[in-house]
Parts: structure tokens; sequence; C-alpha cells
């Protein structure tokens, strides 16, 4: 009997493994080749990714009877899909080949069949770095006139496959608004997450694994801190508090105006829960700080206003109806002593006014060579200006050029970098106009950017179904731990009122 169930068994693995063989592919050998690339979304094409991405699986925009992609490189067993247009590339595979292929280049070999023939386009030619991307994305989801929204989150994305978790949702804070979303240098560990609205307003502050909801809304200030920076290396936020208006287009192709009336910069204590103001100024309007990696210097954006109004007045006799294409932001940066945490002399580093032009989102890479920024033609909430494009600042010798590369006719905005400063994510509305997608592109020792890609999806039409965009995309180098129910239950609390401490002269 037991020979009997053993020669049973052999003939069935026999017949299986004959199956999956049988099933496997056969590459093509015979076929008509043509001169130009084929016609993929989303455009996979001549793009350098990380080794740790997840599979870039695409559309074949040409029709067809049959199909046939062959993903190859310097090593190891070229990856075979047949019979759709639709290329959803096996995640191990896909993985293994990657990794043994860093730093060299990726083949994307594309055959179609009509009329009983093969035919082969050329060969899509991508490129491997050597250099991972930070593990994880987190985002908004909003719809993008960010008017008439219902549902919004926080979310958080593993790059190296299409596991999507939320991180908080309105759902589990009565339906009220949530943004500006930031961290510690690329850690989770360090946090905070704004929330909007009269009834659970405040700021989720995250540092370690306790979670405090702070009202940042002092009698020294106009407002609640709306732009934060953490330091890099100190419990310290440098947030802009602003008072912000909004305008609408009725004939344009610019659709809404986000834009300050009045602003200033403060410096939030985690540990002290007190807020000391940086820069309080009457005649300037300043906004969107960021740290320099080192901690000495923050930078910022400063605008001077375009009237002359006394300071009495609330709004400042600024008309933002009639004035706000005159708002134009340099961007300035003041020194810091994280010992004393005092600060000093104030710079400009970025003359945008000079060319006649507007700087918003000043982000300083990793290594703090490299200033990166966007230009648009004014004010600085450049989500919305089809100007915008992506500038970048050597800052060793103040070189300023435009990422050719990276940009495109519609709008580049908000951007943060890799840890490790090989990569940087940014929003761009180029797919339709309307909704803004993130986009990763490779940036070398030497200060050159690459042709970015499209966060890939499993289901490669996913983003002709999703009506939301993706807002403030931050990169992390773990996921976010915290339960989202310790999130829910501080967010339903009464926030801690900050402290104030004014500068002593």
């Amino acid at each position: 009997m037991r020979i009997a169930h053993f020669q049973y068994y052999k003939a069935a693995l026999f017949c299986f493994i004959a199956l999956v063989t049988s099933c496997k592919p056969k590459t093509i050998d015979h076929f008509i080749s043509v001169d130009g690339l084929p016609s993929i979304r989303p455009d996979y094409t001549s793009v350098t990714v990380p080794y740790n991405i997840a599979p870039l699986n695409f559309l074949i925009e040409e029709d067809a009877d049959d199909y046939q992609v062959k993903i190859s490189s310097a090593k190891g067993k070229p990856i075979v899909i047949s019979g759709d247009k639709t290329i959803q590339i096996p995640e191990k595979d896909w993985k293994t080949l990657l990794s043994e292929n860093r730093g060299k280049p990726l083949f994307i070999d594309i055959f179609v069949k009509k009329g009983g023939n093969w035919k082969k386009y050329k060969t899509i030619e991508n490129s491997i770095a050597d250099e991972p991307i930070d593990g994880y994305l987190v985002y908004r989801l909003i719809e993008p006139l960010y008017v008439n929204w219902q549902k919004m989150g926080i979310y958080q994305r593993c790059l190296e496959n299409f596991e999507e978790k939320s991180v908080l949702n309105n759902n589990l804070t009565q339906g009220e608004c949530m943004n500006c979303h930031s961290f510690q240098m690329n850690s989770p560990q360090n946090m905070l997450i704004h929330l909007r609205g009269k009834r659970n307003g405040g700021t989720l502050v995250v540092s370690g694994n306790k979670v405090t909801k702070i009202n940042t809304k002092t009698s020294g200030a106009m407002s609640p801190g709306v732009y934060p920076a953490w330091h890099p290396t100190q419990n310290l936020i440098a947030f802009s508090v602003n008072e912000i208006g909004q305008l609408f287009h009725a004939r344009s192709t610019e659709k809404i105006e986000v834009l300050d009336v009045q602003s200033d910069l403060v410096l939030y204590d985690v540990d002290k829960n007190q807020i000391t103001p940086i820069i309080q100024s009457n005649k300037y309007f300043e906004t969107f700080p960021a740290w320099s990696p080192d901690g000495r210097y923050l930078y910022f954006c400063s605008a001077r206003c375009p009237t002359d109004r006394p300071k009495t007045d609330k709004l400042r006799g600024f008309d933002i109806s009639e004035q706000y294409t005159d708002l134009k932001y340099n961007i300035l940066r003041i020194a810091f002593d994280p010992k004393s945490r005092k600060f000093g002399a104030v710079d400009t580093v970025v003359n945008a006014l000079k060319l006649n032009k507007s700087a918003s989102f000043p982000r300083i890479s990793p290594d703090g060579k490299f200033l990166l920024f966007c230009l648009s033609d004014y004010g600085n909430f450049s989500i919305w200006h089809k100007s915008s494009d992506l500038y970048l600042m050597n800052l060793q010798i103040r070189q300023l050029s435009r990422l050719d590369a990276v940009n495109s006719n519609d709008v580049e905005s908000y951007h943060t970098w890799s840890s490790n400063g090989r990569w940087f994510v940014f929003s761009s509305r180029r797919i339709d106009g309307s909704y803004t997608r993130p986009y990763f592109a490779y940036f070398d020792k030497n200060g050159k950017a690459y042709k970015p890609f499209l966060l890939p999806q499993e289901d490669p039409l996913y983003y002709q179904s999703l009506y939301k965009s993706y807002n403030v995309p931050e990169l992390i180098k773990t996921p976010v731990n915290i339960n989202i129910r310790d999130f829910e239950k501080q967010a339903l609390e009464p926030p801690k009122p900050a402290g104030y401490s004014p500068v002593k002269e």
C-alpha cells in the first residue's frame, strides 16, 4: 500500500510540474521590428528607479490580438508576461531582478500580435539605482478644490509593495478637516498632524510613543501654527502663523488662489509646550519654514506687502482681490544656535523678485548642499499655479538652475527629500491638470535630477478612477506605528493650551 501511494503521489507531482511548465509563456523569436517606443501608461520609459520600489505595472496602449512583455537586466532570469495589455508584474520576481541588478539597466521589451504576426517595439531602457528610497510615503487624500469635500484622511503607503493604510481619517474626527502632517528627519517617531474645525481643532503632536493634542493659538500669535518644520535634532517645531484668504477665478486657467493677508514665524518647544516668536513684521509676510539638516539655519519665504497699511488694521489694508498677483516671495534664512536657542542674522538666499517670480516650499537636501524649491509667477501657494516649476540652488556656489528633466507643462509643487538625498518626491498635475499625483525623481551625487516616475499602483488604471488628490507627500523611513485609535482618542479630546513667551530684549 505504501508503494502504491508513493507511485500515485509521484505521478500527481509529475503532472503538476508538467502543467506548470506548459503554462510558462514561451519567448517570441520571430517578429517584425517596429522603429519606435510603444505607448504605455503610466509613462515608465527612460526613468531611473530605486531597487526597492514596487512593480511598475502598466497598460500597453496599442491595439492587438495578443501581447507579451519581457523584463530583463544584466543578471538573472527575465520576467515574461503574456496574454493581456494590462501588465501586472509578479512582486517576488520583480524584487529579485532589481535587487540582483543594482546600478544596472532595466530593459522592457514589448511584443504585440496583429493579423497573425508578432511585432516588437524598440526596447524601453530604464535604470536601476544603487541607492534605495525611503520605504514609506505619507499623504492626504482629498478632493482637489478643498471646497466641497466630505471624506479625507492621512494615509501611508509602503513603496516596496502596494499596501496602503490609514493613519487617521475624518470618519474618526466627526468629519472635520485635517492637514499638514510633518516629520522630524524622515522619522515618524516625532511627527504631527493638524486638525481644523471649531469642534475638534488642534495639533496632534507625537513625541516617541505619546500623542498629545495641543492648541497652538496663543495670545501673542495671529493664528494657530499652520505650516510646520521639525528641528533636525531637537524637540522644536518652527511654525508659520497665517491669516489666509481665498479667491475663486470665474475665467482663468487657474481655479483658486490661496494667499496670506498676514503671516509670521514662531517656535514651539514640544517639551515645555511653549511658543516664542521668531519673526514678527508689519511690512512683510513670512511663511513655509524649513530647517537646514545641521539645524543651524531656518529657511523661509518672505514677501513685502504690496500696500503700506496701518499696523492696527487687521487685514493691513491689503486688497487680495486686486493685488494678489503683486505678492512675490524671496527665500531667506535666519541663523540659529541650537545650544542657546537664539536666532541671529537674516540673509537672502534666493532673490526671486529680481526674476519677476515668487518662491515657495524651500527644502534643503540632507547633505546641506542643495536647496530645492518652486518658482511661479506670484504668491506662495503654488499648487494651483500652472507656472510653478521646480528649481535647484547649489548652496555652495549659489548657482540656480531650472530642473528641466523634472518639470512639465502643468503644476509642479510640494516636494520632500528622501533621507539619503538621492530621491525626492513632488506633486504634479501633469496628467489631467486637476489632480495632484506623487512623482519620484532620482538625484545623483553631482546634483543632477532625472526623469521622474509616477507612484506605481497594482492596477495601472487606478488613477483614472481615483477622484482625490495626493496632498503633501512626505517620505519616511519606517511606518507610523501609532495605533489609529490612539489618534482618534486624542483628536476628540480638548487640546492642551500652549504657553506664550515673548522674546526678551
